[in-house]
C-alpha cells in the first residue's frame, strides 16, 4: 500500500495501454483525524488468483485535489 501526499508532474511520449483490470474500489478512509481516498484495484480473471487485491493507493487531501486539477487540465 501507499499514501501518496504529493504528486510531481513529467509528460510520457511513448506509452502503450496497458491490460484492464476487472474492478476498481474508491473507499472514503478516515485514519485517526486524516481522511484518505483509496483506490484498490483488483487482478483480471485472468489471474492465477482472480479478482484478488493487486495495488492499493491513498490520497491525502492535498494530493487529490491535485490530481483533480491535473485530470481537469489533461483532459
Amino acid at each position: 500500500m501507499a499514501t501518496v501526499r504529493k504528486f510531481e508532474v513529467e509528460q510520457l511520449d511513448n506509452a502503450r495501454p496497458h491490460d484492464e483490470v476487472e474492478l476498481a474500489v474508491v473507499r472514503l478512509v478516515n485514519c485517526g483525524l486524516e481522511k484518505f481516498i483509496q483506490i484498490d484495484t483488483y487482478g483480471r480473471e485472468t489471474r492465477e488468483q482472480p479478482r484478488k487485491l493487486s495495488q492499493t493507493t491513498r490520497l491525502d487531501k492535498a494530493a487529490f485535489e491535485k490530481l483533480v486539477e491535473l485530470g481537469s487540465k489533461h483532459f
